[in-house]
Parts: C-alpha cells; structure tokens; sequence
C-alpha cells in the first residue's frame, strides 16, 4: 500500500440542469469527471480548487459550500490495476463561474483530457461521469438533506 494520503478538491459548477465537465479518454474509453485536482503542501483546498480551475478550465470560479467528501482506495475499484495502491481524499465544493463563461481548456489540461463542457445531469450515465456515485446526487442535489460523507466509492 502506499504511504501517503493525496487530498484532491473538485468544483461542482451547475447552470440550467447542467454540469461542467472534463471529458477525458483512456485508450479507446471515454469519460467524465468534474474539474480540480491535488492540494499542494502549504495550499488550502479553495486555493487549491482555483488554481486546477484555472489550470483545466480556463476559469477563474467563486468557490462555495462543501458540498461531499469522497475517499477513493483504488485497489477496491475497477481500476485497481490502472492506479494500484492510490488512497485519495476529495472534497467536492459547489463554484460558480462568470455567466459569460465558455468552456475551454485552460493553460494546463489534464493528461487525456480532450474537451471541457456542459453536460445535463439527465445524462450523466450516458458521458461516464467518475465518481459514479456522484451521478444520481448531482440529479437530485436540490433534495436536501443529502449526504456529504460518501465514503469509499467510485
């Protein structure tokens, strides 16, 4: 097992029944997930959510409340074989972006990262979106209360 914990931050950006996100490709499979990454050492998480927006987006995004937290063993998952050994921590804060805002690549997109765009939370089984427990909660985030803890999951 690895030594270290990885704390991740990522950005739930909603506009009329959609969501921003991240497609991404891995071989020949296609998939989504919403922007952020890794919180750097001495970086608090908000800044670490706009610094990856900035970076993935090209979006400077008003950070708000908690929104989940989410742990991920990968060695529990279907790729456990991809990323063995991964214990990540991610904590999902609701963002705003300007109105005006299109989506874009921003200055350093993730690897396999092949389009940034809006996805109606209808859909997000058809795009793939990671983590998959995600999918129903973002269709159903008006219905409080919903839980913010979700542990182990993918």
């Amino acid at each position: 097992m690895g030594k270290h914990i990885r704390n991740s931050t990522k950005a739930v950006i909603l506009r009329d029944n959609a969501v921003l996100v991240i497609r991404k490709m891995a071989g020949d499979a296609g998939y989504a997930v919403l922007p952020g990454g890794g919180q750097n050492k001495d970086e608090i998480l908000t800044d670490a959510l706009k610094r990856e927006c900035l970076e993935e987006i090209g979006c400077e995004v008003n950070v708000g409340e908690l929104l989940f937290v989410r742990e991920y063993l990968s060695d529990h998952h279907e790729f456990a074989n991809e990323d063995p050994h991964i214990h990540q921590v991610e904590f999902f804060f609701a963002c705003a972006a300007p109105a005006d805002y299109i989506p874009m690549h921003g200055s350093a997109p993730d690897p396999g990262q092949v389009e940034v765009c809006w996805a109606d939370v209808a859909a997000l089984d058809a795009i793939g979106l990671y983590p998959k427990a995600l999918r129903s909660l973002l269709r159903d985030l008006s219905q409080q209360p919903h839980p913010i803890y979700l542990g182990d999951v993918n």
